[in-house]
């Protein structure tokens, strides 16, 4: 019973961040299809963290939507349903813009950081002696395991996220660049179209001139 409410205690500790927006769960499959919804969406670093006045600056290595002028971009804390990248590592964001063109990360999105939330301070490995009492051991060990589960968990849900969001720009840009020649075309045909008409009437009017001085010349 005692294993039971430490694990409930560990949930609470772990998630209070994403309770408190009433988040609904979102699968690995739906992930990128619901972060896709936000403004911005990259693959970056958190680089730098003022946690005074709770801003925190991102690199962005790879940009999948929206536009954006800087390598760096700079998300604002904006209340309990904020997400809080205090570590300096990888991130998939998902954000939406502020008016001075910050960003905000809810935590309903499924931005994610390359280690799961709070696992730098998960304990090493205990070591097991025999003076410890067997449910110590057991409660220690399960929260490592519990750990490396979570981290593996996340692991695979980056990875995931990442090449579905490579697939998707790969699309777009396929996409633009189709558009871009269909554009191409279309302003060609017209061209074209133009040339004959402008050509037909050229034409018509040299025949004209020609008809003409034939029968003035009668």
């Amino acid at each position: 019973m005692k294993l039971k409410y430490f694990f409930l205690l560990l949930l609470l500790c772990f998630y209070n961040y994403s309770f408190s927006c009433d988040c609904k769960p979102i699968d690995r499959e739906n992930m990128v299809e619901t972060g896709l919804k936000y403004e911005i969406v990259f693959y970056g670093e958190v680089i730098k963290v003022d946690s005074i006045k709770r801003t925190y600056t991102f690199k962005i290595i790879e940009l999948f939507k929206g536009k954006y002028n800087s390598q760096f971009i700079t998300q604002k804390y904006s209340g309990n349903c904020s997400i809080i990248p205090s570590i300096k590592q990888l991130w998939i964001v998902y954000a939406s813009f502020n008016d001075d063109k910050t960003i905000k990360l809810s935590g309903c999105s499924p931005s994610t950081g390359f280690k799961p939330y709070g696992s730098d301070s998960m304990p090493s490995p205990p070591e097991i002696h025999i003076s410890q009492k067997i449910e110590d051991q057991i409660k220690s060990l399960t929260f490592y395991v519990w750990n490396l589960s979570s981290e593996n968990r996340n692991l695979q849900d980056w990875i995931y996220q990442l090449e579905q969001l490579r697939i998707y720009k790969t699309l777009e840009n396929q996409k633009s660049e189709k558009e871009k020649t269909e554009s191409k075309v279309e302003s060609y045909s017209k061209y074209i179209i133009i040339s004959l008409i402008v050509n037909i009437l050229l034409f018509l009017s040299l025949l004209f001139v020609i008809l003409k001085k034939k029968n003035f010349a009668k």
